[in-house]
């Protein structure tokens, strides 16, 4: 499926995510790294394949390679020990992070689920390290939501919103690029969530992307890697 990007959304989706990176090059190769959201993102529908889809239009002449890298309940201890498998090995000169529902989401019932903030912080440290020491550039996402209610009334926001927090901090600090996708997912669900649903906005179940909210992913990556 292709999606139609217009300069507006890209120009509005650009302001989310500053980045001194250069323009895409010939021969870049791309990994997505992330969960179930990424895993299906590969799908006809998914944001991995709308982006791919738009750097193929957008630049015929320079071969750009895209892999997904999702697995299905993968928090960010997870991507460390699949790194190699499955990121590092491919010799990638861009990989695009998102990651962060599962750490959060998992420990909602039990504590010991989840990923604790300090083991996200240096997980995320570690799992970015490794990446730019094989010399390629990295960009780390803020997670989405659980739950598209906005005004901070679904029952996990402040504590995602602390993760999204430390993935900020996190980028700043090892000079990742950042897509702010939680900012980008609150400001479209501020204006168009008129009647604060759950779900259904830009989630098929509160967590995973329906067609809008792969729209939304792909159009805020994109700003964020091709400008």
């Amino acid at each position: 499926m292709r999606f139609a990007f217009s300069c507006a959304t890209l120009m509005c989706a650009a302001g989310l995510a500053a980045s001194a990176d250069p323009a895409l090059k010939k021969g870049e190769k791309i990994v997505f790294l992330g969960d179930s959201i990424t895993q299906a993102g590969v799908g006809p529908k998914g944001y991995v394949t709308a982006i791919k889809t738009a750097l193929a239009d957008k630049h015929k002449d320079l071969g750009i390679e895209v892999i997904g890298a999702g697995i299905s309940g993968n928090k960010v201890p997870d991507l460390q020990k699949r790194l190699e498998k499955d990121v590092l090995s491919k010799k990638p000169t861009l990989v695009v992070i998102y990651i962060g529902i599962n750490d959060v989401w998992h420990g909602e019932k039990d504590p010991a689920r989840g990923t604790p903030k300090d083991k996200f912080e240096a997980g995320l440290k570690d799992i970015i390290g490794k990446i730019k020491g094989g010399g390629a550039r990295v960009v780390l996402c803020t997670p989405t939501v659980i739950g598209e209610k906005t005004g901070g009334a679904n029952a996990l926001d402040a504590q995602l919103d602390e993760y999204a927090e430390i993935s900020r901090k996190v980028a700043k600090d090892t000079g990742a690029t950042l897509c702010d996708l939680r900012k980008a997912f609150a400001d479209h669900l501020k204006a168009g969530n008129k009647d604060n649903k759950e779900k259904g906005v830009l989630t098929t179940d509160r967590v995973h992307l329906n067609e809008a909210g792969n729209k939304l992913v792909a159009e805020t990556i994109l700003a964020t890697i091709d400008k």
